[in-house]
């Protein structure tokens, strides 16, 4: 497959081998998330955005696996270096109690691992005086030892916001406020308060704003005369620099510059949730970036291929075996391809293409004004289109879908679009073109 030529080719989607495989997967498989039969062959061609079904269908992947494949697929920015790895057996090892080496020197393997993208991180949040990284499998899990070395520093309370997504294990689903059916009926972690996430362009509207004596939702639940919560009690705020579950939401300045305010006033920890708006999805290397606010803590996964939690030594327990994981800082394959991932950004300048081939999208979507599109909205290459009904979003989904072109929805009726980050011109053409075809019969 020629990536400068290929284009989506699509007989039936989904196929009749795709439901047969899906029909058999189901026999086996706990109910969860799957949007549709999109079964990807690992055996045939595949190359950047574009990769082959088991029906022979081609393509277009616009989700860039919910941005946990930032390159898309087989990309030689990564392949090149793995093609010479001698892969071994086993992969993954007790990180945490052994070390795994792949070359001499440390500071510069044949190939590298977990200790050099631990190094590569710490480069990565410098400017935030972070130098402190424990590696784990997942993003829940990268969430959940934030939370814990910020309960450690003090605090048994914390602040998220509405339409927030954090994890699926039971502390970071304690804070997720994005649909019912996450936390229902779970126990939680006690003390989470839940205040609005404000988006709002111009004037408050969404109560984050208050005529309150502290002037904001948390501001007046901490404000010491008349307030309800005492701010030493409080552990941490955490935040999605852009909101993914919820919507895409980027956040107001004022509310930004509220919450760094709030901060400075009360110290307490601002954890910055980037596991889908890191790894330079926004066009810089953490969505966090874009704002006035120094995060304490950084959480990212994904596009990292695994699990990071990355903060100051001083919020970190100095204390042995308060954290730990068997796989953390242990798998060799994983590790691998985050360095080369996030070596691939620095040395092809992405951050710049991604602001490049954002904008594009974004002005090939407004001068085209589709119906029943109310809002588009995002950073980079983290973009989404709001819809009149979720129906309607549902039918774009579908009918892009049905013409080769892969999306998801997120919030209640926005689409998202997750392009990878070296996705060139002609490929956001191709993609904008089907989802426009697709938008025009839902109409």
């Amino acid at each position: 497959m020629d990536r400068e030529t290929a284009e989506p080719q699509v007989r039936e989607m989904p196929g009749k081998k795709a439901k047969q495989w899906s029909d058999y997967h189901h026999q086996f498989a706990a109910p969860t998330t799957y949007v549709y039969d999109f079964v990807w062959d690992i055996t045939e061609e595949a190359t950047g955005p574009f990769c082959t079904d088991v029906d022979g269908n081609v393509l277009l992947d616009f989700t860039s696996h919910v941005a946990a494949a930032p390159l898309g697929y087989n990309n030689p920015k990564i392949m090149d270096k793995i093609d010479e790895f001698d892969l071994p057996d086993p992969t993954k090892i007790a990180g945490q109690d052994f070390y795994a080496a792949g070359g001499w020197p440390p500071e510069d393997p044949e190939f590298p691992g977990p200790t050099q993208l631990m190094e590569r991180l710490v480069d990565a949040t410098s400017h935030y005086d972070m130098d402190t990284v424990f590696l784990s499998n997942s993003g829940a899990e990268a969430v959940e030892n934030a939370i814990k070395i910020s309960y450690n520093r003090g605090g048994h309370r914390a602040f998220t916001f509405d339409g927030a997504f954090h994890g699926r294990t039971l502390g970071a689903l304690s804070l997720n406020r994005s649909k019912v059916a996450h936390r229902k009926g779970y126990p939680e972690v006690p003390g989470v308060v839940s205040v609005p996430y404000c988006s709002c362009r111009g004037e408050c509207d969404c109560g984050w704003k208050t005529n309150g004596p502290g002037g904001n939702a948390i501001a007046d639940k901490l404000d010491p005369a008349q307030g309800v919560i005492d701010a030493e009690e409080v552990s941490y705020i955490i935040l999605e620099p852009v909101q993914g579950e919820g919507g895409y939401r980027v956040p107001n300045d004022e509310f930004i510059a509220d919450i760094a305010e709030i901060q400075e006033t009360y110290d307490i920890n601002i954890i910055a949730d980037e596991i889908q708006s890191g790894m330079g999805r926004t066009g810089e290397m953490w969505a966090v970036d874009h704002l006035e606010l120094e995060p304490d803590v950084i959480t990212s996964a994904k596009g990292l291929r695994v699990g990071a939690t990355v903060s100051r030594s001083d919020v970190f327990p100095e204390e042995k075996g308060r954290l730990s994981s068997t796989w953390g800082a242990g798998d060799v394959l994983s590790s691998l391809q985050g360095v080369l991932s996030m070596d691939a950004i620095q040395e092809y300048d992405l951050l710049s293409n991604v602001e490049a081939r954002g904008q594009q999208t974004r002005e090939l979507i407004e001068d085209a004004n589709p119906a029943n599109v109310i809002d588009i909205r995002g950073r980079g290459l983290m973009l989404a289109i709001e819809f009149d009904t979720k129906d309607r979003r549902e039918a774009v989904v579908d009918g892009a879908l049905s013409r080769g072109l892969l999306t998801l929805g997120c919030g209640y009726k926005t689409l998202r679009l997750l392009p990878p980050l070296d996705v060139t011109e002609r490929e956001i053409e191709i993609g904008v073109n089907l989802l426009l075809d697709a938008i025009e019969d839902a109409a």
